[in-house]
């Protein structure tokens, strides 16, 4: 159990969670996690830190054109990295290449010159700048193929089915909020809740034991289940 400020970013928390896992020689080949924890840091870092894949849907492209569904978003943009130039789906090639550092971030800003833009007969799909002229803010070359590759593995039926498996953790979590109540905060101060997180922790693991050598599946609709057990664990 790991617990953490409900303002600390899921992101944020992988990092300790993986330490934890590191420390005890319990770390998989394989992390499966929801939807709040990717990003191309993550990914690469993973693997290369601990040699651990993350398997998580990504957050799709946010631009303009890939929200819509229309238009040129920068995937359809074919990047030469080793030339630093960048073609157009329509065939032009960029014009500039500048390495820059936005808000602290590393990034590269490709941009197309106007007099290839402005008469090109899909400006309209590309771009709508005052500029007359497509630019794209590209991140590191590592972590955009990363992204890229992420999200072109997860519109496959195999990371489908792969990724699948992660209904047995929401199922868990599930049970767990269900049954001991652990959406709700029942003390002040982390190191309290997090002694209330693990013993309701230690609980579910033994009703999910009990229930397994029973061979009685659990009624998610009755919390009857918990009393009995901590009944019998005050016996």
């Amino acid at each position: 159990m790991a617990t953490t400020a409900s303002t600390l970013p899921d992101t944020k928390a992988l990092e300790p969670i993986r330490q934890a896992l590191d420390r005890r020689r319990l770390l998989p080949a394989r992390h499966y996690l929801d939807s709040g924890y990717p990003s191309a840091e993550l990914i690469v870092g993973s693997a290369k830190a601990y040699g651990v894949a993350l398997i998580t849907p990504v957050l799709l492209d946010t631009s303009r054109q890939a929200k819509a569904q229309e238009g040129f978003a920068a995937h359809d943009f074919t990047i030469d990295w080793d030339n630093q130039q960048a073609v157009c789906p329509a065939g032009n090639t960029s014009t500039t290449w500048n390495d820059v550092v936005q808000e602290g971030v590393a990034k590269t800003v490709v941009s197309f010159a106007a007099l290839d833009c402005i008469p090109c007969p899909s400006k309209d799909q590309c771009t709508s700048a005052r500029s007359n002229r497509r630019r794209l803010s590209l991140q590191p070359r590592e972590l955009t193929e990363a992204i890229q590759a992420a999200r072109a593995r997860q519109q496959t039926g195999d990371w489908n089915r792969d990724y699948a498996l992660r209904a047995g953790v929401e199922g868990t979590i599930r049970q767990a909020t269900h049954t001991t109540g652990l959406r709700r905060a029942r003390y002040r101060g982390l190191a309290k809740i997090h002694l209330d997180h693990t013993t309701s922790a230690t609980a579910l693991n033994l009703i999910r034991v009990v229930a397994w050598w029973n061979g009685h599946p659990l009624d998610r609709a009755n919390h009857s289940h918990l009393a009995r057990l901590q009944l019998s664990l005050a016996a």
